[in-house]
């Protein structure tokens, strides 16, 4: 069950904030990025903290703080008190790259002033498991703790393993999500040589003139805890992780497999692992990226899973708003999710003005729209993360009852 969310993103800082503006049809991104400028982190973390702990990791520590204060688990002094054995609450928190700008900052260190002017830190500021470890320490959460890696797909193959492992019996608890801060000279050269970033630096999923992503930064953070363990303690339940798939497509390093076989496969599974039927699903929170390759490749393994009922029900991608987070997206958009499912309105996919005539679903072009719960009980949306390496994921949420 999930008690607390937390996020901070382009939109602002605050999960409620992202889905407030994206359903206003606000955007975060400028300048070729989706820059989280409302994040100013002297803001919120002490100078020490601060100077410890690379952008992505800091996004991961105060969207910890926001999603572990509404799940009851730290006072007003913002002091955490945990309602199990710490032993028994984890940490997991997925990152695509780590702290690249760290690794960026030190190498110019190195180069220009002498490797013995390198930081101490810069090794455990850039590791990938850095915010996983500057949570569990900041919050005394001592059960299993560890980072993930696995491109654009971390963020929901971090939610999907943390459920795991409560699922298995192995924690009673786990503070889990994804971040990414990419906005860096290195990352922009890569993506723009690989041919993979928006000409104009517009993010249009969906539209027949996509012709690529724009990086965004961010992260979102949810505390999941076992069912009947947070019944018992009057934790307030905001939704469910009810369903989790995975899958790899063996294709192609960076393209998807265009007859989305492995993607739909993972959709499947979700849907299996929560004991739903297809019909069942209200909402689909896309990958949408905005290239022409992953859209296309989606809206076919929608159609593969989903069957008919996929032209009955809403895809839309947080993306077009925020840009995409890498290792971050799939947090941030499962966070998306569960909102769209709690408030019922579904987020609309921005800058859709021209249809691409060879994708036929409803992508919510422009502007939000009420959701209609297609269900019988809670509702029920996928959130889908496909990921370089032929990663795939898709985590299918439940709103509260």
């Amino acid at each position: 069950m999930i008690t607390g969310i937390g996020a901070v993103t382009p939109l602002g800082v605050g999960a409620e904030v992202l889905h407030e503006r994206w359903c206003a049809g606000a955007s975060g991104i400028h300048d070729g990025g989706g820059y989280a400028d409302d994040f100013v982190a002297s803001e919120h973390l002490s100078v020490k903290e601060a100077r410890r702990l690379d952008r992505n990791a800091q996004f991961a520590l105060i969207a910890a703080r926001e999603a572990m204060t509404q799940a009851g688990w730290s006072n007003a002094e913002d002091q955490t008190e945990l309602p199990y054995d710490s032993l028994r609450v984890g940490c997991v928190v997925a990152t695509g790259i780590g702290g690249i700008s760290t690794m960026e900052t030190q190498h110019d260190v190195m180069r220009d002033r002498g490797g013995e002017r390198i930081s101490p830190l810069g090794i455990p500021m850039y590791m990938p498991n850095a915010a996983a470890a500057a949570i569990s320490m900041r919050h005394g959460l001592r059960g299993s703790s560890y980072g993930l890696v696995s491109a654009c797909a971390s963020g929901g193959h971090g939610l999907g393993m943390a459920a795991r492992m409560i699922q298995f019996g192995d924690l009673d608890a786990v503070v889990a999500g994804g971040t990414e801060a990419t906005l860096t000279e290195f990352s922009f050269a890569s993506f723009t040589t690989m041919q993979a970033l928006s000409s104009d630096g517009v993010s249009r999923p969906f539209d027949k003139r996509r012709d690529g992503f724009v990086m965004g930064e961010g992260g979102a953070i949810v505390v999941l805890e076992e069912a009947e363990a947070a019944k018992a303690r009057g934790a307030t339940i905001l939704g469910e992780i009810a369903g989790f798939g995975a899958t790899s497509d063996a294709h192609h390093l960076v393209a998807p497999d265009p007859s989305g076989e492995s993607a739909a496969a993972a959709i499947t599974q979700a849907i299996k692992d929560a004991g739903a039927d297809p019909e069942q699903v209200s909402y689909v929170n896309a990958h949408g990226t905005s290239t022409e390759l992953n859209d296309a490749a989606e809206t076919v393994a929608l159609k593969l899973a989903l069957g008919e009922h996929a032209y009955k029900i809403p895809v839309s991608s947080t993306k077009s708003a925020i840009g995409h987070l890498l290792g971050g997206a799939g947090a941030v958009e499962a966070v998306a999710t569960l909102l769209v499912l709690n408030k019922g309105v579904v987020g609309p996919t921005l800058n859709l003005e021209q249809p691409d005539p060879e994708l036929d679903l409803d992508y919510v072009p422009l502007k939000s729209r009420p959701l209609q719960n297609l269900g019988s009980g809670a509702p029920l949306g996928l959130s889908n993360s496909f990921a370089f390496g032929g990663h795939n994921v898709s985590l299918l949420l439940a709103g509260a009852s």
